[in-house]
């Protein structure tokens, strides 16, 4: 049996790269594997020593990636991390409200199309098999109507497909995805899943999936790694890890945890008002594309929504303007908190009563600072922090940043904590400030299956509070809350 992918007792140059202890890993060929393992296990770590990110002491990875011709490593294997579709290094100049500021474009903007041209005739030869191919992506991921589209627009889903096609585009031999489904709207996921069975099955790509959502092993993948407390357990078959798989549990947080978040005392200048969001045919626009048209919306104090609608519906814009991050905002006919928007409030004052995290945020926030310093900035609505808190408010970051499992990470900088880490400190941002109003778009991205629970189990202790609010959005109906009261459907314009 031809072993691609080879670690024999792998032990990181880098200490801070070890694991807690030597790795040893094989990819067989015809095989694809699913890496499995709560956050922060050490999955991204396993993943950066397969493509030799992490040097190893005394003995390399060993490849064998006949019948490819291609001498590099990093030309027969590609990595799609999760961090190349919420801000990498080259994203350092992004910001929250970019996506929607038409100001910033001009001729050198990348166009998608334009991209992922330059990328498939980088990657290969332009021969009538690998522009089958090409169109084929296209056609699945139902792309043709992003290609002249701005890279800086993309949705976050849309996003998504775009670093898809570009790793595709690539013909590599093995390649390795990060939790590839999250963002992806139903039908796309069921597409993606189709595609990568049959590049794997017709054209010899062999595939490593690494995977949060333990539940979510597509068809395809013949066995598993499972990663757990830094250590790397030994491959088995796929059936033998779902036979022997653990219940997922019906509650994780506390019922101390709980009492202690309904107890909380509330603010001394709250809004109380009957509606909270109202919007009278709401219109946007980017040029010629149409995003929302004619959109009638109110969402009455205490109530509970879910948003939904395919990649690239207008989801994320729709909430733009209920934060006041779209400058189109102010041309609509919007009220919040029973406030029409433009009478005199400031984006500042709006800030104050709404707890958010989105794609976006995430993408936004490439600073390395402690935790604790990121969960402080939801108190003063700023992506950084440029005001230190006092003690009582560090209490308050330290109070939610145990809720959501992150006791003894709040000096971790943020960007050495894992990707579900990372979304576990910007939720605790979100709800530090004990907000009227809480917007939570996709917030279980990347969150294996307990965090799931346990911040499925904090949303729904928190709206039985008095005076709250909740509009979330998310592509699979088994994440949304208990308290779900009412939905909302978008339709993308094609």
């Amino acid at each position: 049996m031809q072993k691609i992918i080879r670690i024999e007792n792998g032990i990181a140059r880098m200490p801070a790269w070890r694991m807690a202890e030597p790795v040893n890993f094989e990819l067989d060929d015809n095989e694809n594997v699913a890496i499995v393992g709560p956050n922060g296990s050490g999955k991204t770590m396993l993943v950066d020593m397969i493509i030799g990110s992490h040097p190893l002491l005394m003995r390399d990875p060993e490849y064998n990636f006949a019948p490819s011709t291609k001498s590099l490593v990093s030309d027969n294997i590609k990595y799609m991390a999760f961090k190349d579709t919420y801000g990498g290094d080259n994203d350092r100049t992004y910001y929250l409200q970019q996506r929607w500021n038409q100001q910033e474009i001009d001729e050198n903007t990348p166009v998608v199309g334009k991209e992922l041209e330059k990328t498939f005739l980088l990657a290969g030869q332009d021969t009538p098999e690998r522009r089958h191919l090409q169109k084929h992506i296209y056609e699945l991921f139902h792309m043709e109507h992003l290609l002249d589209k701005y890279v800086i627009l993309l949705s976050s889903g849309e996003l998504r497909k775009y670093s898809l096609a570009g790793t595709l585009f690539a013909d590599p031999r093995v390649l390795i995805l990060d939790n590839p489904f999250i963002g992806l709207d139903a039908n796309t996921r069921d597409q993606l899943r189709e595609l990568l069975s049959i590049l794997s099955r017709e054209h010899g790509l062999q595939i490593i999936l690494v995977l949060s959502k333990s539940d979510e092993i597509p068809e395809f993948i013949t066995h598993v790694v499972e990663v757990k407390d830094m250590k790397v357990l030994p491959k088995i078959t796929k059936d033998d890890f779902v036979k022997n798989r653990s219940p997922f549990p019906l509650r994780v947080l506390s019922e101390g945890k709980a009492e202690a978040i309904l107890n909380l005392p509330y603010k001394d200048k709250e809004f109380h008002s009957d509606e909270v969001v109202k919007m009278n045919k709401v219109c946007i626009r980017y040029g010629k594309r149409t995003i929302l048209e004619n959109l009638d919306w109110t969402v009455q104090n205490e109530e509970h929504w879910a948003l939904s609608g395919q990649n690239g519906a207008g989801k994320s814009t729709l909430l733009s303007l209920v934060c006041a991050d779209n400058p189109q905002s102010y041309a609509c006919d919007i009220a919040l908190f029973g406030n029409p928007r433009g009478s005199g409030e400031s984006i500042w004052d709006i800030k104050k009563h709404i707890g958010y995290v989105s794609p976006e945020l995430h993408r936004a926030y490439q600073r390395d600072m402690p935790g604790i310093r990121i969960v402080a900035s939801g108190l003063m609505d700023s992506v950084g922090l440029y005001v230190k808190p006092d003690e009582k408010q560090y209490d308050i970051c330290r109070f939610w940043m145990d809720a959501f499992g992150l006791n003894g990470k709040e000096d971790t900088p943020f960007l050495k904590l894992s990707s579900g880490e990372q979304r576990l400190v910007l939720l605790a941002r979100a709800f530090v400030k004990d907000p009227e109003l809480l917007i939570l778009d996709e917030p279980l991205h990347g969150l294996d299956n307990i965090n799931r629970r346990l911040v499925k189990d904090i949303i729904e202790t928190f709206c039985q509070r008095k005076n709250k609010t909740l509009i979330i959005v998310t592509h699979y109906k088994d994440e949304l809350p208990d308290c779900i009261d009412h939905s909302i459907f978008l339709t993308r314009h094609e």
